[in-house]
């Protein structure tokens, strides 16, 4: 195979795989080295994404939107539980035809996996990068099959994705929450009706989303708690979860396992090496409130391959492009992930003090309209929105 590439992208997961699509018509030689062989089933990855309306226009662009059974989001239901306050978020207020929606997150990388199977981009399954030599000429980007057969790759530039998270690309900062994530999918008696709630607890944010058959949980509070619920049997969870998110839905009825998530705040300072970008999870990983996350992922792969594809530059890995791409991304990436980590400093807990001031500001910004809807673009399309 040929072994001298434009640019090799460390991670086939949705950033990475996004990030290679978005490029396919650029000119560029591509390589996506992605260590699985292929993509996960919706047993093996039961997780589910919560995509804004920004995150849909960007895979219509990459034609994967139509292979998605997406769920839309019309509207948000916000909430604290035991004090007042509350805001009601629509997409008719928005001008968009959804909110957001939920997919399953197996399910994209499936679509994502074909349309670069289709693409001509070359794609090397079943091998991961394991480190890279860069000078200013070029990256030496060397690769280990699953069988520990070895290849070494050129490149004037390598973007590590989602795969490449856990490698000693860069000085990265770190703080562990204390809580961490039971999710799990429910059903209730009442239909969701296209809703989405977010319900703040002192422990924690609990958030429910639309599926087809009914709800995905997502419920933050401490390991200890996690675990008894974890283990509880269904009918008792079941009753926790209804105290907890109140009537609204009526009763809560469980389906399928529950798995607990550890929290992170993650994120990259710069490459310890030159010619390297980080995207995606490999960029930074946020706390899952308001499901910013992977929405921001998305928007680094698709804002930098826009770049490349306007300057039309005939090194893609140099200083100067690299420098363009982190000033046009730094104010979305601290803003996104300076909120995120806001949401759950100022909601996650029972200060009395606090839970006034946040009741009277959940009702301000529904008395707001334009404050409102200019809060709603910020969530969709980031901090450009």
């Amino acid at each position: 195979m040929n072994d001298s590439f434009d640019i090799v992208i460390a991670g086939g997961g949705p950033a990475g795989a996004a990030f290679a699509l978005a490029l396919r018509d650029s000119g560029y030689g591509v390589c996506v080295v992605e260590p699985r062989t292929t993509p996960p089933t919706d047993e093996e990855d039961t997780r589910n994404l919560a995509l804004t309306h920004g995150s849909r226009l960007i895979l219509e662009r990459l034609g994967v939107w139509e292979a998605l059974a997406a769920t839309p989001i019309e509207t948000v239901l916000v909430s604290q539980q035991r004090a007042f306050g509350r805001a009601e978020f629509t997409a008719g207020e928005a001008g968009v035809p959804a909110l957001g929606y939920v997919v399953r997150h197996a399910q994209l990388r499936r679509a994502l996996a074909a349309a670069l199977d289709s693409s001509g981009v070359h794609v090397l399954r079943g091998h991961a990068v394991r480190g890279v030599a860069a000078d200013a000429a070029e990256a030496r980007v060397d690769v280990e099959g699953a069988a520990g057969t070895q290849l070494a790759l050129k490149a004037k530039l390598l973007a590590v994705a989602d795969g490449g998270a856990g490698a000693d690309w860069a000085e990265v900062k770190v703080r562990r929450y204390p809580e961490v994530a039971l999710v799990c999918d429910v059903a209730s008696q009442q239909p969701h009706r296209n809703r989405a709630f977010e319900r703040f607890t002192p422990g924690g944010p609990l958030a429910l989303l639309p599926m087809p058959h009914g709800w995905s949980l997502v419920w933050i509070t401490a390991p200890e708690r996690a675990q008894a619920l974890a283990t509880l049997d269904a009918a008792d969870f079941c009753r926790e979860l209804h105290v907890v998110f109140g009537d609204a839905l009526g009763d809560f009825s469980l389906l399928g396992a529950r798995q607990t998530f550890p929290l992170t705040l993650k994120y990259a300072i710069a490459p310890r090496t030159p010619r390297t970008v980080l995207i995606g999870n490999a960029a930074q990983t946020l706390h899952p409130v308001a499901a910013q996350g992977f929405n921001l992922g998305l928007r680094d792969a698709w804002e930098f391959a826009r770049i490349l594809v306007v300057q039309r530059a005939a090194d893609p890995g140099t200083a100067a492009v690299l420098v363009a791409h982190r000033r046009a991304r730094r104010h979305d990436r601290i803003a996104t992930t300076a909120f995120t980590d806001s949401l759950i400093r100022l909601f996650s807990n029972d200060i009395p003090l606090l839970r006034h001031a946040r009741g009277i500001g959940l009702v301000a910004l529904g008395a707001m309209p334009p404050v409102k809807k200019l809060f709603m673009r910020r969530m969709l399309f980031g901090s450009h929105g």
